[in-house]
């Protein structure tokens, strides 16, 4: 039996009229987030924040002069201190970016459009990289369940096999809508197994 995606669809309008019902008919109050940020300051004038950058620099600078300058380990402090400099440069370059009481950078995921850029970007680099995953590892799955021995392919991985199966899941939300259109996404009733009762 294909999955029936018109039916899905069906159950998913029916499930959102119910609950927007619900909401009209039970008068759900949903008050409107006001938050208040007074308690953060813009980080290129949080004075806290400046006495990291100061801390954070000190501690290197210290042990840069344990090493003698030409060593491996005093080059590589030398390239840790500036790029603690440019970290901490570019949290003070960004206007909206507001540091609390302690100097440490704070997000603001409220909701609000103008702090979209905050967490929008971040969320949607975690959803595909969390679905390539997960999208991998079932193909992966479905390749191993046709080999003579399934259960030794899903323990001990197949390298060879599963590189070009890790390469291509990169396009995972075309192949994903492409099955799901297909009826492919979803196995028969009749392939899932039911505990008796």
């Amino acid at each position: 039996m294909k999955f029936n995606t018109t039916s899905f669809l069906k159950r998913i309008k029916i499930s959102f009229c119910i609950l927007m019902f619900s909401t009209v008919f039970f008068n759900i109050n949903v008050k409107e987030a006001n938050a208040d940020f007074k308690a953060l300051t813009p980080c290129k004038e949080s004075p806290a924040f400046k006495k990291r950058l100061k801390s954070a620099v000190k501690k290197l600078e210290n042990r840069l002069t344990l090493y003698t300058p030409e060593s491996k380990e005093a080059k590589f402090l030398i390239k840790e201190i500036e790029a603690t400099k440019t970290r901490f440069s570019r949290y003070s370059e960004k206007d909206s970016l507001l540091c609390g009481k302690e100097g440490l950078p704070h997000l603001i995921t409220s909701g609000q459009m103008d702090r979209a850029n905050e967490y929008v970007i971040p969320a949607m680099f975690f959803i595909y990289i969390f679905g390539w995953i997960g999208w991998v590892g079932r193909k992966y799955l479905q390749f191993a369940s046709t080999q003579k021995n399934p259960f030794e392919n899903e323990i001990i991985i197949d390298v060879p096999t599963a590189l070009p199966i890790m390469n291509s899941g990169f396009l995972w939300p075309v192949e994903f809508w492409k099955e799901f259109v297909n009826g492919e996404l979803f196995a028969a009733d009749e392939d899932i197994t039911v505990s008796p009762r």
